[in-house]
C-alpha cells in the first residue's frame, strides 16, 4: 500500500482509510456496482461509507489506473481491479447470464477498425451482449 500512498501523493491526492477499503472491496468482489461495493465495505468490520464517498473514492483508484469499469447492463457501472481487464464481457440478454472471453478474442476486430478507421480501439471495457446457448435453444 505504500506505493499506492505515492502514487496518490504523486497526483495531489492521499492514500485515505475510504479509498483502501473501497479498493480491497473491489478486490474481494472482482466486478461490483457501486451500490455493492458500499455494501461490502459496510461489512468489513469499519462501518458504512456513504455511496458518495465511494464514488469520490472509485473516480480517484480508477484515475490512478488501479480499477477500472465495464458496463455489464447499461445501468450500472461494473468495477473491477484495473489488472482484472484481460477479457471481454459477455452479457445474454434472455437470462442475464454473464461469461468472459480473452480481449485477444477481438484482435481481428480492434485490427480491421484501425486499418479502416485509423481508429486505436480499446476493448478492455467492452461487454458483448446476445444470447447465451440455452436461451438461443429456447427461442
Amino acid at each position: 500500500m505504500s506505493d499506492l500512498g505515492e502514487r496518490l501523493r504523486a497526483r495531489g491526492k492521499r492514500l485515505t482509510t475510504q479509498r483502501e477499503r473501497v479498493l480491497a472491496a473491489v478486490g474481494r468482489l472482482g466486478h461490483g456496482t457501486p451500490d455493492e461495493i458500499a455494501a461490502s465495505v459496510a461489512s468489513d468490520g469499519a462501518g458504512a461509507l456513504p455511496v458518495s464517498t465511494v464514488y469520490r473514492s472509485l473516480d480517484a483508484l480508477q484515475e490512478l489506473g488501479l480499477v477500472g469499469h465495464t458496463h455489464v447492463d447499461h445501468r450500472t457501472p461494473s468495477y473491477h481491479l484495473a489488472e482484472h481487464a484481460t477479457h471481454l464481457h459477455l452479457v445474454c440478454r434472455g437470462c442475464g447470464w454473464v461469461g468472459e472471453m480473452p480481449l485477444d478474442a477481438a484482435d481481428e476486430l480492434v485490427a480491421r477498425v484501425d486499418d479502416e478507421l485509423g481508429f486505436a480501439a480499446d476493448v478492455s471495457h467492452a461487454a458483448v451482449h446476445g444470447l447465451c446457448r440455452t436461451c438461443r435453444e429456447d427461442s
